[in-house]
C-alpha cells in the first residue's frame, strides 16, 4: 500500500513509466498493415471512392446487418451529413450529456439542438425526459448511444413515431453493440459511427452512416463528396467528406479484429468489475441484461461523501501515475457549444451535471493486461484509504 509521499503527484515515482490510455489504441499486426498500403501504392488510388472504400461499405453493411452503409472522413462528418440529409427543420432534441460534436452537428445542418436531461442511471435520454422539451417547433430527435450501451430504441422508436418525430442516433461508441440480438445501426433512420483511433474499430480515423432507407442512402452517397460520377439523388448541398483508401485499409484490418478485441475488452471490464466492487464510493457502471456491448469504456461514478475525496483528485492523482483516466465532456455545459455566438443554455440538467461532476473513465487499451488492471484498482483503493492524509496535505499546499 502507499504512503501519501508515495504518490507522483505529491513527487514519487509514477507507477507506470509510460502512460495507458482511455482510448482503445487497437492497432493490427504491422505485417498486415503493410501488406494493405503497398497494394494501396501499386494501385496509386489514393482518395475519390477507392476499391477499399467500396469493400469497406459493403463490409461493415454486413458487420451490422444494415442495408446501406456510406463510409466518410470521420464521425462528426457522418453526423452532419445524416442531420442535413433527412431535411428536418426547426429544433432537434439532443441529450445534454454528449460529446459536443453531437450538438455542433446540428447547427452545421442548419438545426437548432435543444438540450435535454438524461437518466441517471443509464446516463441516456428517455421519453420522460424528452418529453417536457417537444413544441410545435420540434422536429426530430437525435439520441446518443453512450458508453457503448444502447439507448434503448424499444420505448424511442414509437415515442418518436406518436409525437410525429424523426429518430437518429450517434452510435460512436456502439460499434458492435446490440439490443435484443440487433445490431445498433438498425434503428431510426440511420446512425452515424467513429472510426477514430479511440474506438474499438479505427481507421486511425474516419466515420461511417448506416441506414435500411434506400432513398437516405442514395442521398448519403452523394452528399458525402462533390464527384458528379457520385451523384445518386438530389440534395441541398454537398460537402468533401470522403474517406481515403489509407483509412478504409485500416478500418477493414480492424473490423477483423473486432471479436478478439471486444473479448479483451470484457476480460478487462470483469477484472476492473470485481477488483472494484469492494471501494465504498466508486461504483462501476453496469450493462442491462440483452444489452450487449463492445466494453471498450470502463466508467466510475465517485461518491465524494463515501470515497473521501472529489472525483478530480482522483483524476489527478491517477494521472500522476500515468493512469491517464479523464472526466466526462464539460462540467460547464455553456462549453458544450464551443464557440462564442451562441446564447448559453438554458434549462435544469440535473442528473447531467452530476454526472460531469462525478463520473471518471478509467483505462482500457489494447496494451493493458489482467495485471495492469489490478495495480490501476489498487491505486484507487489506496486513494480511497488514504483519502484524509491526501485532503489534508492538498489543503495545506494550497
Amino acid at each position: 500500500m502507499h504512503e501519501v509521499d508515495d504518490f507522483a503527484f505529491f513527487g514519487g515515482e509514477p507507477a507506470f513509466a509510460s502512460p495507458l490510455h482511455v482510448a482503445q489504441e487497437n492497432l493490427p499486426p504491422w505485417g498486415a498493415i503493410e501488406l494493405a498500403f503497398k497494394g494501396i501504392f501499386d494501385r496509386r488510388y489514393f482518395a475519390n471512392h477507392g476499391p477499399l472504400v467500396r469493400e469497406l461499405d459493403q463490409c461493415f453493411a454486413e458487420f451490422i446487418g444494415a442495408e446501406h452503409a456510406v463510409c466518410v472522413t470521420n464521425g462528426t462528418v457522418a453526423l452532419m451529413i445524416l442531420a442535413k440529409s433527412m431535411g428536418l427543420s426547426g429544433e432537434v432534441i439532443v441529450p445534454a450529456f454528449t460529446f459536443p460534436a453531437t450538438i455542433q452537428a446540428l447547427y452545421w445542418a442548419g438545426l437548432t439542438p435543444v438540450l435535454c436531461d438524461v437518466d441517471a442511471h443509464s446516463h441516456m435520454i428517455t421519453p420522460k425526459t424528452i418529453e417536457p422539451h417537444i413544441s410545435p417547433r420540434t422536429t426530430g430527435i437525435l439520441a446518443v448511444h453512450l458508453w457503448g450501451q444502447p439507448c434503448n430504441p424499444q420505448k424511442l422508436e414509437p415515442f418518436a413515431s406518436d409525437h410525429g418525430l424523426s429518430l437518429f442516433f450517434d452510435a460512436c461508441h456502439a460499434i458492435g453493440a446490440s439490443f435484443n440480438g440487433r445490431r445498433i445501426g438498425n434503428f431510426g433512420a440511420g446512425e452515424a459511427f467513429s472510426f477514430h483511433a479511440g474506438q474499438i474499430v479505427n481507421g486511425s480515423e474516419g466515420g461511417c452512416i448506416t441506414t435500411n432507407d434506400r432513398e437516405l442512402a442514395a442521398k448519403l452517397r452523394t452528399m458525402r463528396s462533390f464527384h458528379p460520377s457520385e451523384t445518386f439523388a438530389r440534395v441541398p448541398l454537398r460537402i468533401n467528406g470522403k474517406m481515403s483508401e489509407a483509412q478504409a485499409a485500416l478500418t477493414l484490418l480492424s473490423l477483423k479484429e473486432y471479436q478478439q478485441n471486444a473479448a479483451a475488452n470484457r476480460l478487462r471490464y470483469e477484472a476492473y468489475l470485481s477488483a472494484l466492487s469492494e471501494i465504498p464510493g466508486v461504483f462501476m457502471l453496469k450493462y442491462e441484461p440483452g444489452y450487449d456491448n463492445n466494453y471498450q469504456c470502463i466508467v466510475v461514478e465517485i461518491d465524494q461523501e463515501q470515497a473521501g475525496l472529489h472525483r478530480d483528485v482522483f483524476l489527478n492523482l491517477l494521472s500522476a501515475e500515468n493512469v491517464l483516466c479523464t472526466g466526462p465532456f464539460f462540467s460547464d455545459l455553456d462549453h458544450m457549444i464551443s464557440f462564442s455566438d451562441r446564447p448559453p443554455t438554458t434549462g435544469s440538467f440535473p442528473a447531467t451535471l452530476r454526472l460531469c461532476n462525478r463520473l471518471l473513465q478509467l483505462p482500457n487499451s489494447q496494451k493493458m493486461t489482467l495485471r495492469d488492471v489490478d495495480r490501476v484498482c489498487s491505486l484507487v483503493r489506496d486513494i480511497h484509504q488514504l483519502a484524509t492524509p491526501i485532503e489534508s496535505k492538498l489543503r495545506a499546499a494550497l
